[in-house]
């Protein structure tokens, strides 16, 4: 796909231009024909040419919180459907958006705007704002002249994916604050408390058992190596950061996490749903089949997921349908594999995606309540087991010097 700058003849007879993403010249001219554009100029866009927008996407790499992206989507829409011209709408919204990042990106959308460019155009250079499953979207509503509904299912996205991640999160912040806090206090025990008690059994002349030796030797190694410890943990940290950051890595990062107890099925189901709901909403848009699966592998969220999916696209590609290739794939549930093709059959497979959505949110909250569920005993049974292990280093020795005394 490349970006083309064209001229064009508009039906009043008045010269207009902008900017159309497509792979041939021959289709750019297809989409003005659709538009009731005669071409005058049609070249490719100059990637080197510096314009405000450039300039101002290296002074921040900041993103946006989703709650403003989606504010600012809506604002979008309602000012769409009230018909405000397009150049007076991003004037407005520059003034009412209050995230400095994002007001920043409109003000150089609305320069590029003035200056020809299509509005997916002009956003598609802030990719750290809008994703491309976003930009796809815009394009879309641009091409078919349906913005402020491609606006509102869009919005319907964002919404529902936040509301995903916000269970998520809401799933794992009770077990996240007791394992912090369950380490700060073995490590308080370990080099505060269990020395001191220590001292005392070693005057006594009690031999230590197991797990005050366990004990100590933990102390010791704190103690007499904490600077090799904390390097060695920094360079870990640092050297899996790295590496996690390249495919490769990430693909195994991501794979693992499917394959966790617990979390794994909570993964695989929410990209299941995240699957369905971007497919039934951009076959609605009328996003053509293929530029549907290259936004869906770009957006899924998982690159194991996403390296499948391109296996599937490539067999799409082929000419093998959907459903086939689906059904060799890792990951894809049989519900899935089974309404696509049913989908294929009928020919409502917009429909079908759309009944895997929801089947999938419902998935989704169950997994999730029963994630909370499940943690609570797991963490009930490691917090048993630290105090059990320093009630025995401290406990047992005390009971022998008991015994002496007696």
């Amino acid at each position: 796909m490349a970006d083309y700058i064209y001229s064009a003849i508009n039906e009043t007879g008045n010269t207009v231009s902008g900017s159309i993403e497509a792979e041939t010249e021959d289709m750019v001219n297809s989409i003005l024909a659709s538009r009731n554009l005669i071409p005058i100029k049609i070249v490719i866009e100059d990637k080197n040419k510096i314009s405000i927008s450039s300039l101002m996407s290296f002074n921040f790499g900041g993103s946006v919180k989703t709650k403003d992206l989606i504010l600012f989507t809506k604002q979008f829409r309602s000012m769409m459907q009230a018909g405000v011209p397009i150049i007076r709408l991003l004037q407005v919204l520059e003034n009412q958006t209050q995230d400095k990042t994002l007001k920043r990106v409109v003000t150089a959308i609305s320069h590029d705007v003035k200056d020809g460019l299509t509005l997916h155009a002009a956003m598609k250079k802030f990719p750290s704002i809008f994703s491309p499953l976003f930009l796809s979207m815009i394009n879309a509503g641009e091409v078919s002249g349906s913005v402020p509904e491609i606006l509102g299912r869009l919005i319907d996205i964002i919404e529902h994916e936040a509301k995903i991640k916000s269970d998520i999160k809401s799933a794992l912040q009770y077990p996240i604050t007791v394992l912090i806090a369950l380490g700060v206090a073995f490590f308080v025990l370990l080099t505060f408390v269990i020395p001191k008690f220590v001292d005392i059994f070693a005057k006594a002349g009690i031999a230590l058992p197991l797990p005050t030796k366990i004990a100590m030797f933990l102390y010791q190694g704190l103690a007499n190596y904490w600077y090799i410890i904390i390097i060695a943990l920094v360079a870990l940290i640092v050297g899996l950061r790295y590496y996690f950051k390249t495919v490769d890595g990430r693909y195994l990062l991501d794979a693992f996490f499917l394959k966790m107890p617990l979390f794994g099925p909570l993964f695989q189901k929410a990209a299941m749903s995240r699957f369905a709901s971007i497919f039934a909403i951009m076959q609605a848009s009328g996003v053509p089949v293929m530029k549907t699966m290259e936004v869906i592998s770009d957006t899924i969220g998982n690159t194991a997921i996403s390296r499948e999916f391109d296996r599937v696209r490539e067999r799409i590609q082929e000419g093998q349908g959907i459903s086939g290739p689906l059904s060799s794939a890792k990951y894809f549930t049989p519900m899935v594999v089974d309404m696509v093709a049913i989908g294929e059959e009928s020919g409502n497979i917009e429909d079908m995606m759309r009944q895997v959505s929801v089947h999938y949110d419902d998935e989704v909250s169950y997994a999730v309540k029963g994630l909370s569920d499940a943690i609570g005993p797991i963490l009930m049974v490691g917090l048993a087991a630290v105090v059990g292990f320093f009630a025995m280093a401290i406990f047992l020795p005390m009971w022998d010097m008991t015994k002496m005394v007696k």
